[in-house]
């Protein structure tokens, strides 16, 4: 390790100090021993085992939907966000959640802005427009709104305790007169050709990014967002299904040390050998979902069979209920063209052999909710 090998603190002429990074990739170069050597294969094989289960499930689109939403409530409570995966749901099925709206909103927001930069990069490259343009979705009627939504920040940010001055910071970022310098150097070193394997290059992208801290507000949702949109760039994955973010809220202040130990002591090693191991970890546990996923519509279908009610109708509802796991008559009638005697022929059966639970107790407008899928993906969004 070398002290000054990431960065160094610079006074200001304003009397603090602020931490100006030196540009990637690293000098002296990352050194590979044989354990970093190690994690990065296991990483490398688990991610593709990932990957590949996409070919594997029944309608990957259906799955695709909920893994995002997963994301983006692990990102944002890792903020501090108190908002849960069935909130977010009651929410986009216009029912009451029980959280506070404005947080459910933020959520809201990721979910948004992770569809919209899936999408813009099948047509154009990972690049600081993109970042600023999702920055810009993603505060959007927020608590972010007034901190200048989709521009780099001209004003001096750090990070602290609740309450905390610019003197009582636990990190002070480069002042603003260089983000974009920095950010245009780090937007090089992303399209640079070379022959640093991509893990270990979104992992130094994503910590440079954290440290320059463009923004002045969802500087560390958007580094997340990043990973997923970095991974799916360079075609390392095929579909958003990655969500990092619930190994980093589950080793939060690991997480936030480890930035911390790359600008003090330049510990670029360490750094990478937790986000691999971050990477082999999740994507075991995202295919291990994916596989009680296959499970669970089987064993659903053989019940259906057997209850004698697998009609095309019902075929179809299922198949509906993995996109959304909490649905309405009306609802239903509209996506399978059915009548309404027939949509609540279907919605009490799958009642009454539990695969479906009312949660509205309502008389009327009924809602419902499909639990045991719910509880496969919420693993690890608890609050």
């Amino acid at each position: 390790m070398q002290k000054n090998r990431a960065g160094r603190y610079v006074k200001q002429l304003a009397g603090y100090k602020a931490y100006i990074p030196k540009l990637l990739p690293p000098t002296p170069p990352v050194k590979y021993d044989g354990e970093l050597r190690n994690l990065l294969s296991e990483a490398d094989r688990a991610l593709a085992k990932l990957d590949g289960i996409t070919t594997v499930l029944p309608n990957p689109e259906l799955l695709i939907a909920m893994y995002v939403k997963k994301e983006a409530l692990l990102s944002s409570q890792i903020e501090g966000t108190q908002a849960s995966l069935e909130g977010i749901l009651r929410f986009e099925a216009n029912l009451e959640p029980s959280e506070d709206i404005d947080e459910i909103k933020e959520v809201v927001n990721y979910i948004k802005a992770m569809n919209y930069g899936i999408n813009r990069l099948k047509y154009i490259p990972l690049s600081n427009k993109l970042i600023k343009e999702i920055h810009k979705i993603l505060i959007k009627g927020t608590r972010g709104t007034l901190k200048t939504p989709g521009e780099f920040r001209k004003t001096q940010n750090w990070l602290g305790p609740q309450g905390a001055n610019l003197s009582e910071a636990t990190f002070v970022p480069p002042p603003p007169d260089i983000v974009i310098d920095l950010m245009s150097n780090l937007e090089k070193f992303i399209h640079s050709k070379d022959e640093i394997p991509p893990l270990i290059k979104i992992s130094l992208i994503h910590a440079q990014f954290e440290t320059i801290h463009p923004f002045l507000d969802g500087n560390g949702r958007v580094g997340r967002l990043l990973i997923t949109f970095y991974l799916f760039w360079e075609k390392i994955l095929s579909r958003p299904l990655l969500y990092l973010s619930f190994y980093l809220k589950k080793n939060r202040i690991e997480y936030y040390d480890w930035l911390m130990k790359i600008r003090l002591y330049g510990d670029w090693e360490g750094w990478l050998k937790f986000f691999l191991k971050g990477i082999k970890e999740v994507s075991e546990e995202a295919a291990n979902s994916a596989s009680k996923i296959i499970v669970l519509k089987e064993t659903i279908l053989k019940k259906l069979f057997d209850k004698k009610i697998s009609t095309i109708y019902a075929v179809e509802f299922l198949n509906l209920l993995f996109r959304k796991p909490i649905i309405t008559s009306q609802e239903l009638i509209k996506e399978l063209k059915t009548s309404k005697e027939t949509a609540n022929q279907i919605l009490n059966k799958f009642e009454e052999i539990e695969i479906l639970k009312e949660i509205s107790g309502k008389k009327r407008y009924r809602k419902y909710i499909f639990s045991e899928y719910v509880n496969i993906i919420k693993r690890g969004t608890e609050l």
